[in-house]
């Protein structure tokens, strides 16, 4: 078997991740992994999965460049014989769907996020991920968006979790040196409470109310590390050290940036937060943090109802709400919780093997059809 994922960048995200993933078990089962992408800070992860790399401007939006990698996808897929085209982003999908469109490669798409759309025109660009031979969902609340927003038929649709490394994300794999020296990174007292917030700095991934919740704590020794990549959002981060100022916990702030490993930074927190304002479609945070024995409070819509167990993995609360947020971080009901729960939850449900087996049969049962 030779598949073709198609994917913008091989920056750091669940998608460029999954991307990987999916190039490594196809390795691993003795097939073709390809990948045409623009590249990024990933390539050498994926060149160890065993996937081979194909530089390609998928990641812009110019209508222009998108018919041209029509011409380019097409091309590639001819001379590499590629059996299984999957792409997983919408711009790159409308050149796919031009490319296979005479060929008989068989048209896997990834519905990865919940799109927003304002317009007839903006409908019709999210609607490219349903213009395949099948639709991989990353969580039942995704399929139930597509089927509402796309009338799509649900037969088309398969729910495929994001899986997360077990392997990767190991409590027993970090030591207490590696967490000491990462605290002392970020400037974390040992015994101040930590409250890990992880994720690209955006407004809907509620660093404000994390910030505003963090204020109306009563342990004013307590940390709350915002962990993520700006890509290039310098206004959005001056916001937050404007809010934290106002509210006198610059102190108690830090956004140190991109970590490359995230296991550490998991094992160094007391909670971790997921507080998005925005339904996540499936929610890699909170999988990976219950992965790593952790107590995660998380907004209760979207994805983390599939992932999250609440009172028992963590705590959901209301979304966008400062004190519900600021009472879950202070009303110690994780004092009670079982780590050892939270990872046994998270490996039969949503590990990495069963993401990649699963994905692998439906390639599989896809071959078997005629196109």
């Amino acid at each position: 078997m030779k598949v073709l994922q198609v994917v913008p960048q091989l920056s750091a995200g669940g998608v460029e991740r999954t991307t990987i993933e999916i190039a490594q078990a196809l390795t691993a089962a003795g097939h073709e992994a390809h990948v045409a992408s623009a590249g990024g800070r990933l390539e050498a992860e994926l060149a160890e999965a065993g996937g081979i790399l194909h530089l390609l401007p998928v990641d812009s939006k110019n209508p222009f460049t998108i018919w041209q990698n029509a011409s380019r996808l097409g091309q590639l897929i001819d001379a590499l014989d590629i059996d299984i085209v999957h792409v997983r982003s919408r711009a790159p999908a409308l050149s796919c769907a031009m490319a296979v469109k005479t060929r008989d490669a068989k048209y896997v798409t990834t519905y990865h996020g919940i799109y927003n759309a304002t317009s007839a025109l903006k409908r019709w660009y999210n609607a490219s991920m349903t213009r395949s031979d099948a639709i991989i969902a990353n969580s039942q609340f995704t399929a139930d968006h597509i089927i509402a927003e796309h009338g799509t038929d649900k037969a088309k649709i398969t729910v495929i979790a994001r899986g997360v490394d077990m392997a990767r994300f190991d409590p027993a794999h970090i030591s207490a040196q590696e967490i000491a020296a990462q605290r002392a990174i970020w400037n974390v007292p040992p015994s101040a409470p930590l409250y890990l917030l992880p994720g690209r700095l955006t407004g809907w991934k509620g660093q404000k109310i994390a910030i505003a919740a963090l204020a109306q704590t009563d342990d004013k020794t307590s940390v709350l590390v915002c962990l993520g990549d700006a890509q290039g959002r310098d206004d959005y981060v001056g916001q937050l050290w404007d809010i934290a100022y106002d509210l006198g916990v610059t102190d108690r702030l830090r956004i140190p940036g991109h970590s490359a490993d995230m296991p550490v930074a998991y094992s160094c927190a007391d909670y971790v937060l997921s507080c998005s304002t925005d339904p996540e479609a499936f929610g890699r945070v909170a999988a990976e943090a219950q992965a790593m024995g952790k107590w995660v409070i998380a907004s209760d819509h979207g994805g983390a109802r599939e992932t999250v167990i609440d009172g028992v993995t963590g705590a959901r609360v209301t979304p966008s709400d400062v004190a519900a947020l600021a009472t879950a971080l202070t009303d110690g009901a994780s004092r009670a919780f079982s780590p050892k729960t939270s990872r046994a939850h998270i490996m039969e449900n949503f590990s990495d093997t069963a993401m990649q087996d699963a994905v692998l049969q439906l390639y599989d049962t896809l071959l078997s059809k005629p196109r």
